[in-house]
């Protein structure tokens, strides 16, 4: 019989490998938390509509998507912000607002594998929806940078821009089919750019998407115009967020509206991307009442390879305590001790292949527990147990009854 393996593009992670992405995972779930965010989860199937109407027929091409048995054209999710779009759409309208959710999860696309890209992908992300408050905004902002952070990453640049300064630049400069032009932008297509516009509109435009400071974007589109994005990098540093201002990012999609930003890992080189978002106004194109929303998805996969690029060790979770019974006649108390240790939350591993106390000591050791607890005939009998420390080889005995205590 042939060997079957995984689906091209598609990973197996092992239990060390678990361990590692669990923690990256419980660090930026728990800075979503500190900054008020509840969680939702949403199917992995849905319909290939709902990704159309968001981003264009062009992303069937690079979607799994297929016909159920009763004919509905249905796809595994490529993202995961239409589908909260949709939730929020089909049950959370009358919530109170703001209304901030995250969510974490596989999503899928029919793509050309590579480094760092993936079929199967894993994407966390945070939607705000009910403000478009300076404040709300930089809040969101601050979320995502201190997410990455959280995670492990500290050489990072956030940058953000304004979609609202590139539109009324481009209206000033009297440039029909902006949202082509936004495209041929945000894919740093120069030779489109030159191609649609004449030599003064694209020199103005080339002097634009090189500003790098708030008072030449002023000079540009006029003071009055920078107001809001004024008060964003006054907020971003009350929210103590390091900020580069970058006038050159730009969404290939309409519903964008005003704020966006980016965080890069310079550690990743060219494909250096590991979050985006910004301000938007999807849900009316879903059929829900209008509202200001803004959200950011994070590139979790990315993050990982980062981590890895950047040399950065991610202290995961080890098996903590190792139970080694020293005779046959100790397998049963053995057993009993595990229990009451895995009774208190303790993590513990119990010998299950009968090995020698040598073999079980080298066990432990490359399971990479910090204590092993020795069921011995003779302290077993005094009602006691030996706890070795693996650190520093020290050994003590330990009353059973005050075991858990005692680790």
């Amino acid at each position: 019989m042939a060997e079957i393996g995984k689906p091209r593009g598609t990973r197996d992670f092992t239990p060390a490998e678990m361990r590692q992405r669990r923690t990256v995972e419980a660090a930026m779930r728990g800075v979503f938390k500190r900054y008020g965010y509840g969680e939702i989860a949403t199917p992995a199937i849905e319909h290939m509509e709902l990704f159309t109407m968001k981003s264009g027929e062009a992303v069937i091409e690079e979607t799994y998507e297929f016909h159920d048995k009763s004919g509905r054209h249905l796809a595994l999710r490529p993202e995961l912000t239409a589908p909260a779009m949709r939730f929020y759409v089909e049950q959370l309208q009358m919530e109170p607002k703001p209304l901030k959710l995250y969510y974490y999860g596989p999503c899928y696309r029919y793509d050309r594998p590579q480094a760092g890209r993936y079929r199967e992908f894993w994407q966390m992300g945070c939607e705000l929806i009910g403000t478009d408050t300076p404040e709300g905004i930089a809040e969101l902002v601050s979320l995502a940078y201190q997410a990455v952070r959280a995670a492990g990453l500290r050489d990072v640049e956030l940058r953000l821009g304004d979609l609202s300064l590139l539109g009324f630049l481009l209206d000033d400069l009297g440039v029909q089919q902006q949202s082509q032009v936004m495209r041929l932008i945000d894919k740093r297509d120069d030779e489109g750019l030159e191609a649609m516009l004449d030599q003064q509109q694209s020199d103005t435009l080339r002097s634009f998407l090189a500003c790098r400071d708030l008072a030449d974007v002023a000079s540009m589109v006029g003071e009055e115009q920078t107001g809001r994005l004024r008060e964003m990098l006054d907020w971003l540093d009350v929210f103590d967020v390091p900020v580069t201002l970058d006038t050159s990012i730009a969404r290939g999609l309409d519903y964008y509206t005003g704020i966006v930003f980016e965080i890069d890992a310079p550690a990743l080189g060219a494909e250096k991307q590991i979050c985006g978002g910004g301000e938007y106004r999807l849900v009316p194109l879903l059929g829900g009442q209008p509202v200001a929303t803004a959200g950011f998805a994070l590139g979790f996969d990315r993050i990982l390879l980062a981590l890895e690029e950047a040399g950065k060790d991610i202290e995961a979770e080890r098996c903590m305590i190792y139970v080694a019974p020293v005779s046959d006649a100790m397998r049963r108390p053995a057993a009993r001790v595990a229990t009451q240790l895995r009774n208190d939350g303790r993590q513990v591993e119990l010998d299950l292949k009968r090995r020698s106390m040598g073999k079980s000591l080298q066990h432990a050791d490359r399971r990479g527990a910090t204590r092993v607890v020795i069921v011995g005939d003779d302290e077993w009998e005094r009602g006691a147990v030996m706890v070795k420390d693996m650190e520093s080889g020290e050994q003590r005995e330990v009353a059973v009854d005050k075991l858990p205590g005692a680790i």
